[in-house]
């Protein structure tokens, strides 16, 4: 990723740690069920804009290179791995 990229990806997954405690003391402190679901469903998205952060660059670099690759073996394990990234989504 270039510096920039790299910047706002750790500076969402800074606000998003914070969220994370902030999430945790609203547990620990018995706060109102919906309350801590909004915040929960608040870090999903803010981590799901970092999933499409780091994977459109994944795209437009290493998978764009191994597309344009002569070595057909390279072209398939690249899009194998993006395949199965979609495939196993959710499972985590």
């Amino acid at each position: 990723m270039h510096t920039e990229e790299t910047r706002k990806v750790i500076r969402r997954l800074q606000i998003a740690e914070g969220h994370v405690r902030a999430i945790q003391r609203m547990v620990e402190n018995g706060e109102y069920c919906i309350d801590v679901l909004k915040q929960i469903s608040a870090v999903q998205s803010a981590l799901d804009k970092v999933s499409q952060i780091i994977l459109e660059n994944h795209l437009n670099t290493y998978v764009t290179s191994a597309v344009r690759s002569d070595d057909p073996a390279e072209r398939e394990r690249v899009l194998r791995e993006i395949a199965d990234l979609f495939r196993n989504a959710g499972h985590a």
